[in-house]
C-alpha cells in the first residue's frame, strides 16, 4: 500500500517482495539508505520518499508515547522508541536523553554519527548541552548495527567519563542503553551502573 502511492502503475507486490527480500524485514526497508534503496530495480525518488516518509511517522508516533511524560514510568515505550530510532541503522549513533527533575524528557538529541563500530562522544559537550536545558539527569543511548548490543571496553569507559562529569555538576546519569537489532543492554540492569 505505501509503494502504491508511490507506482501508480504497475504492480507493487514484486517491489515489495524484492525489497523485503533484500533487507529483511519492514523496519530494515524503512531504515536503508536511500542509495541502498535505489540499488533495487524500481526504485527511484518516489519510492524513496515514501519509504522514508513512513520512517518518519513511524519515528514520530513512538517518540510521541514518550515525550513530555516520565520516563522512569514509562520505561517499555522509552525502549520501543528507542528500538524503532535506532535498531537498524547502519552507522552508530549516538544520542542522549535529557530529562527535567521530575525525569520528563525534555530533549533527545543525536549528539554524533559515526562508523559501523565506532561513533565520537565527548562528555564535555553532553555536559554543557544538560546545563543549557537545565536538565537533571541523562540517559545515554546508542546503536550497535552488528546487532550486538553487548558492550564494549570503550562504551564503559566512555559512560563513566559522563556519568563523572554530570555528577559534579549534580546531574545525574539514570542509565546507558545500547540497542542491538533484537533487544538493548541496559547498564543500569547490567549492573555497570
Amino acid at each position: 500500500m505505501v509503494l502504491y502511492r508511490a507506482v501508480r502503475r504497475g504492480d507493487t507486490k514484486i517491489l515489495a517482495k524484492m525489497l523485503l527480500k533484500r533487507f529483511g524485514d519492514l523496519n530494515r526497508v524503512f531504515a536503508a539508505s536511500p542509495a541502498r534503496l535505489k540499488e533495487i530495480d524500481g526504485v527511484g525518488d518516489q519510492v524513496v520518499f515514501e519509504l522514508k516518509l513512513m520512517e518518519a511517522v513511524a519515528h514520530r508516533m513512538a517518540r510521541a508515547r514518550v515525550l513530555k511524560k516520565p520516563i522512569l514510568s514509562s520505561w517499555d515505550a522509552l525502549l520501543e522508541y528507542c528500538q524503532t530510532a535506532m535498531a537498524h541503522r547502519d552507522i552508530e549513533q549516538f544520542r542522549v536523553l535529557y530529562l527535567d527533575r521530575k525525569n520528563v524528557l525534555i530533549g533527545d538529541e543525536a549528539q554524533a554519527e559515526g562508523t559501523v563500530d565506532h561513533v565520537p562522544v565527548y562528555p564535555r559537550e553532553i555536559v554543557k548541552r544538560a546545563l543549557e536545558l537545565n536538565a537533571s539527569a541523562l540517559i545515554l543511548v546508542h546503536n550497535h548495527p552488528s546487532g550486538d548490543p553487548t558492550p564494549s571496553r570503550s562504551d564503559i569507559d566512555m559512560t563513566f567519563q559522563i556519568r563523572d562529569a554530570a555528577e559534579l555538576l549534580g546531574i545525574v546519569l539514570h542509565d546507558h542503553l545500547i540497542v542491538g537489532k533484537a533487544r538493548e543492554v541496559s547498564f543500569r540492569a547490567e549492573g555497570y551502573l
